[in-house]
C-alpha cells in the first residue's frame, strides 16, 4: 500500500523537504497533491534518516506546506518499451507528443541503467557509414564507439546532427536504427527535427525524444537516460545496430548545475557539480558492444563549447571518456562550407579498427595519411601566401594551396543533402590527389598507385 505524507517542512525553489518518512529510496518517484486537488510529479534526490529531499518536475508554485500531500510510488522513472516506438516522437519523459496512441509495452525498464561492464565489452571494429566524407574518410565512425561533436554557439550542429541521422547506415545489411535525443531546444528547433525526419522518411527507423527549453530541468536530466534505455532495448533485446545522437549535452550539464545549486552543493569548476565527470560517464559508458550479443550502441553526443573554449569542463571531461572528437569550425562556417568540420582538430581514435579490406577498402588507410598530409601542407602554403604573397610560393606550393581550397569546398563542403558512399569518398580522394606527381604521394603504396590512380590522370 502506498503511503501518503503531510509532513512537508520546507519548500525552497524546485525542492521540497519532507520529514518523518519511512522506506523512501533514492530516485523514487513521488506525487504531490496540492490543496486544490492538482497533482505534481517529483523524485527523491536525497534520503537522510527520516528526511527526504524531493525535486519537483513542474516547480513549487501552489505547494502549501500545511495542506499539500506527498505520495511515494515505490519505483523510479520508467520507460515503456516496444518496437512500435520506431517512427514515433516523445517528450523528455517518454510520453508520445506526435498525436499517436500510447505505447503498449513489451517491457518496462528503469531509465537509470548501468554502464557496460568493461570485461563484457567487445572491441569496436565494424564501420558505420554516415555519408559524410570528412567523417567516413578521415574520422571513421565504428560500431560501439563514442564519438562526440564539439560545436560552438551559432554553428549548424543541429542540421549536421539531422544529416548524420538521415544518412547513417551499416553497409553489411543488418538491422539499423537511430535514437535521437534533443535537450533544451527551442520550439522552432523541435519543429525542424520533426519535419526533417518526417519529410525525408528517416522517421520510420528513428525514435525521437524532444525536450524543450521551457521543460523542467529534472526532465532534461532524465532525457538522455530515456534515449539510452530505448537504445538498449533495440540493441540488446532485438539485435539491432543503434546510433544514438544526443544534442545538446551542454544544456544537460546546465540543468545538472541548476539542480546542484538548488541543493546547495559545493560547486566544482565553473560552478558545475564535482561529480560532473561521473555523471557524464554514467551516460556515455552505456554505449558499446557486449560479447555474445549481436546488437551494438554507437553514441554521438553533441555539445556547444561556451566561448569556443575546449578547456571548458564539459568538452574537457567529455574528451576523457570518449574515443575522439569531431570539431566544427567557425571559420569554415563563415565561408558557407557545410558541414564545417575542422579535420585538423578532429580525431577518431578507433579509425584504424574500422577500415581496410572487408570493412571499407584496401586503400583507405593510405589515402587517409596522404590526403591529411597534403591538406596540412596546403594550409601552410596558404599561411605563407598571406605573409609573403603568392609570388613567394613555388609551383608545388601553389598546387598544395589549390588542393587545400578544393579539398575544403568539395571534400569537406559536400552540402547538407549529399549522401556519399564510402566508395564515392575514396574515389574523390584519388581524384583530388591526381594533381600531384607520384613522387609527392609518398604515403600511398606503389601497388595502390598503379591500381587506382591511372583512371584519374588526365
Amino acid at each position: 500500500m502506498l503511503k501518503e505524507y503531510a509532513t512537508i517542512i520546507e519548500v525552497a525553489g524546485p525542492l521540497l523537504l519532507l520529514d518523518d518518512i519511512e522506506g523512501a529510496t533514492f530516485e523514487e518517484l513521488v506525487i504531490i497533491t496540492l490543496p486544490d486537488g492538482a497533482e505534481r510529479r517529483g523524485k527523491v534526490l536525497e534520503v537522510n534518516g527520516k528526511r527526504a529531499l524531493i525535486q519537483l518536475f513542474e516547480g513549487a508554485s501552489g505547494v502549501d506546506v500545511e495542506e499539500s500531500r506527498v505520495r511515494f510510488l515505490g519505483r523510479g522513472i520508467e520507460l515503456a518499451l516496444s518496437l512500435d516506438m520506431l517512427g514515433r516522437v516523445f517528450d523528455g519523459t517518454g510520453r508520445p507528443i506526435d498525436g499517436g496512441p500510447d505505447i503498449i509495452p513489451e517491457k518496462t525498464l528503469d531509465i537509470n541503467g548501468a554502464p557496460i561492464n568493461p570485461y563484457a565489452r567487445e572491441f569496436p571494429r565494424e564501420f558505420i557509414q554516415t555519408g559524410i566524407s570528412a567523417i567516413d574518410g578521415l574520422n571513421t565512425l565504428v560500431r560501439g564507439q563514442k564519438l562526440p561533436i564539439f560545436s560552438g554557439s551559432g554553428l549548424p550542429h543541429n542540421r549536421f546532427a539531422a544529416q548524420i541521422a538521415r544518412q547513417a547506415k551499416v553497409i553489411t545489411g543488418e538491422q539499423f536504427a537511430v535514437v535521437f535525443g534533443a535537450m533544451g531546444i527551442t520550439f522552432e528547433e523541435a519543429r525542424f527535427f520533426q519535419d526533417e525526419f518526417t519529410e525525408t522518411g528517416a522517421i520510420e527507423r528513428t525514435i525521437l525524444f524532444l525536450n524543450l527549453a521551457d521543460d523542467p530541468a529534472i526532465e532534461r536530466i532524465a532525457a538522455p537516460r530515456m534515449v539510452l534505455t530505448a537504445a538498449e532495448f533495440l540493441a540488446f533485446d532485438n539485435d539491432m545496430h543503434v546510433l544514438v545522437i544526443l544534442t545538446d549535452m551542454t544544456n544537460y550539464c546546465e540543468a545538472l548545475r541548476e539542480v546542484s545549486a538548488a541543493r546547495k552543493e559545493i560547486p566544482g569548476r565553473r560552478g558545475y557539480p564535482g561529480y560532473l565527470y561521473t555523471d557524464l560517464a554514467s551516460i556515455y559508458e552505456r554505449a558499446g558492444r557486449i560479447k555474445g550479443r549481436k546488437g551494438s550502441i554507437t553514441l554521438i553526443p553533441i555539445l556547444t563549447m561556451p566561448e569556443d573554449d575546449k578547456t571548458h569542463p564539459i568538452p574537457d571531461l567529455t574528451g576523457y571518456i570518449t574515443e575522439g572528437q569531431i570539431v566544427l569550425s567557425r571559420q569554415l562556417h563563415r565561408r558557407d562550407i557545410m558541414p564545417p568540420i575542422d579535420v585538423q582538430q578532429s580525431l577518431s581514435r578507433l579509425r584504424q579498427k574500422g577500415i581496410g579490406p572487408e570493412r571499407t577498402r584496401e586503400d583507405h588507410d593510405d589515402l587517409f595519411g596522404q590526403i591529411y598530409a597534403a591538406y596540412a601542407r596546403g594550409i601552410q602554403a596558404r599561411e605563407l601566401s598571406i605573409i609573403l604573397g603568392e609570388a613567394a610560393l613555388t609551383e608545388m606550393d601553389k598546387k598544395y594551396y589549390d588542393f587545400a581550397e578544393r579539398f575544403e569546398h568539395v571534400y569537406i563542403g559536400q552540402g547538407e543533402y549529399t549522401d556519399r558512399s564510402i566508395e564515392d569518398t575514396l574515389d574523390l580522394s584519388w581524384e583530388l590527389l591526381s594533381v600531384f606527381p607520384n613522387m609527392e604521394l609518398k604515403r600511398i603504396r606503389s601497388e595502390f598507385l598503379e591500381k587506382y590512380m591511372p583512371k584519374y590522370r588526365k
